[in-house]
């Protein structure tokens, strides 16, 4: 590399679709910490391993989101085992959430885990997100709920994530978080970029509120066909990231390529 190359080559010990795998996942890291829906070192995203379904990558233990690189990611297996040299540990809690979904969801690609502050707040509501903004309809009637039991580093509550999740592919965390699972790491970012703006728009309305002012929620069947045009992708709708991630890279090549190493 020369010295204003901050991008890396495929090292010549790996495959090059885990290469793909890690570069695109320290992306989501970067993405995940330029919009600020990050938590200091805490918070987690995990990508299986192209080729093995019990392999997955997640974030280093003490990195910034904001420091995330492709090669600094660690090589984990469905039981926390390290697969690679490196100094760093996992964070107990995102082996806990993460393995679960992993293993007992082929879907389950990618993972992703913040207490971004809109989701959280609206976590702690009964209904959880409101039909209140075009951003909500996407969730309507299709996100999951999974109560707080303390800090996630509990074996035995793999398996309520797993049940509370369900099909869905979003799923708050009451009190706690918000959780999104995606084919790939741009469909994972882009949903919780959706339901984070939902969100902010319902704690704005909400709080609009508090001077009389009356809430608006269209009825169940507008809702309902909203819905139904974002997840069968009617028209020319697809699945999130297919369009909004290649213009999320080349906006993060253009200021920072250095995840790329």
């Amino acid at each position: 590399m020369t010295a204003t190359d901050t991008t890396a080559a495929c090292p010549a010990h790996m495959d090059p679709s885990e290469w793909d795998a890690r570069v695109a996942l320290a992306a989501c890291y970067r993405m995940v910490a330029k919009l600020g829906l990050d938590d200091l070192i805490y918070n987690h995203i995990s990508s299986r391993v192209p080729g093995h379904e019990n392999q997955f990558l997640i974030n280093p233990y003490g990195l910034l989101f904001s420091e995330m690189t492709a090669s600094s990611l660690v090589k984990i297996d469905i039981e926390g085992r390290k697969l690679q040299e490196t100094p760093y540990e996992v964070n107990l809690a995102a082996f806990v959430i993460h393995a679960a979904l992993h293993k007992t969801s082929h879907d389950a690609v990618c993972v992703l885990h913040t207490h971004s502050d809109a989701s959280v707040a609206v976590s702690g509501q009964e209904q959880g997100l409101l039909p209140l903004s075009q951003f909500a309809m996407r969730f309507y009637n299709r996100q999951a709920f999974h109560d707080y039991e303390g800090v996630a580093i509990d074996l035995d509550e793999q398996q309520r994530l797993v049940r509370d999740l369900g099909p869905h592919k979003v799923m708050l965390m009451r009190n706690h978080g918000i959780l999104t699972v995606g084919r790939t790491p741009g469909e994972a970012f882009m949903l919780l970029y959706y339901f984070e703006r939902a969100a902010k728009i319902q704690l704005a309305m909400q709080a609009a509120c508090a001077s009389g002012v009356k809430l608006v929620i269209p009825p169940h069947e507008v809702c309902e066909h909203a819905a139904r045009q974002f997840w069968e992708l009617k028209g020319d709708i697809l699945v999130p990231g297919e369009r909004e991630w290649p213009a999320l890279m080349r906006q993060l090549d253009r200021e920072d390529p250095s995840y790329r190493q």
